[in-house]
């Protein structure tokens, strides 16, 4: 089981914890919504809950429930920009499915 993180990725994280001035990480997980039914949450964390598995990649920590681990499984967090848009994408191999307005997905 791995969550990975890109370096555009683990540099914006970083830089938004320097702003910041604390922070642990980022936590990724699922929550059930839309159209296609699972949407991703990506929130920044000041500590871990108990039982919360930790990724690390370009030294930005990735925290993980274990539910919602079984279905972003492999997932590589990313940070693009494309013209004036810019935002975390995220490369789940798992993903089978994506509604048209692109908030949700199925695995």
């Amino acid at each position: 089981m791995a969550i990975t993180v890109s370096e555009a990725a683990a540099r914006h994280v970083n830089r938004y914890l320097s702003k910041r001035g604390k922070g642990l990480g980022v936590r990724l997980g699922v929550k059930t919504t839309g159209c296609s039914g699972l949407a991703y949450k990506l929130e920044y964390v000041d500590e871990a809950e108990p039982e919360d598995v930790i990724f690390e990649g370009h030294g930005v920590k990735v925290l993980v429930d274990p539910k919602s681990l079984a279905y972003i499984d492999g997932t590589e967090l990313d940070f693009v920009r494309e013209g004036l848009n810019e935002g975390f994408r995220f490369n789940n191999p798992n993903e089978r499915d994506r509604c048209g307005c692109g908030e949700s997905f199925r695995v």
